[in-house]
């Protein structure tokens, strides 16, 4: 009896749309279902994505509400954030479901807004801001760093994740106040290596900026560094 040998490519093509009807595709953005030529989100979402346009202005919101707390470059976020809107739901499949590939997305879509902008040249160093340990093993990934992975495709730059590192475990900052997030970021950051940072330009890469108290600790801690040029990046902050 003669049997065909069939390659591992044509084995997946003949599987593919079996497993497309079992485990369907959704955007994570709406929720909709995926088509043969839609990635990650689908092409509704990635038009209507708020976009916040703010790494084209020196003085934007999210520059101005560091201003007095701590000297930074230059400071965006990308996209706005809405209760139950598309970017929330990305940020909660990244954060809470393991979907990196929203993540990536995301953090591909932060650094094509960023490469335009002669605001955000130049940089050296894109620094996540860090998980304690014990958060990381709990999650499995930090998700600021896959975001970082995101932006590398179209930012030029090196992927620090040991340097900047959380030297204490705090609490969720979800519900607490502005001063009450302060106090529990205060002092919890330690930089291994200042003289891997001196003279670069880094940028630090968050998920959400809402009050700015952890990027602000961050940044307290690097600004120590000689001729450091230090700028923010988040991707999602609250819609006004």
């Amino acid at each position: 009896m003669w049997f065909k040998t069939f390659t591992t490519i044509e084995m997946a093509s003949f599987f593919q749309p079996l497993l497309a009807l079992l485990y369907p595709e959704l955007c994570p953005a709406c929720g909709q279902l995926l088509t043969s030529d839609e990635q990650t989100i689908c092409l509704s979402c990635r038009f209507l994505l708020p976009r916040t346009g703010y790494e084209k202005v020196h003085d934007n919101p999210i520059a101005r509400m560091f201003w007095g707390r701590t000297h930074l470059h230059a400071a965006t976020a990308c996209f706005f954030f809405a209760k139950q809107g598309r970017v929330q739901h990305l940020i909660h499949e990244l954060k809470y479901r393991s979907n990196k590939e929203a993540g990536l997305f995301l953090g591909e879509e932060m650094a094509k807004e960023m490469a335009a902008s002669e605001i955000f040249s130049g940089i050296d160093y894109l620094v996540p801001v860090p998980l304690h340990p014990k958060k990381l093993r709990t999650r499995g990934y930090n998700q600021s760093e896959v975001l970082a992975m995101g932006m590398l495709k179209n930012i030029h730059a090196q992927l620090s994740t040991d340097n900047l590192v959380r030297a204490v475990a705090t609490d969720t900052q979800t519900k607490k106040s502005r001063e009450a997030r302060w106090k529990n970021v205060k002092d919890i950051f330690v930089l291994k290596n200042p003289a891997m940072f001196e003279g670069k330009h880094i940028l630090l890469i968050d998920d959400v900026v809402t009050t700015g108290s952890t990027i602000e600790a961050c940044a307290n801690v690097l600004a120590d560094v000689s001729a450091i040029k230090i700028s923010v990046a988040a991707a999602a902050c609250p819609a006004s």
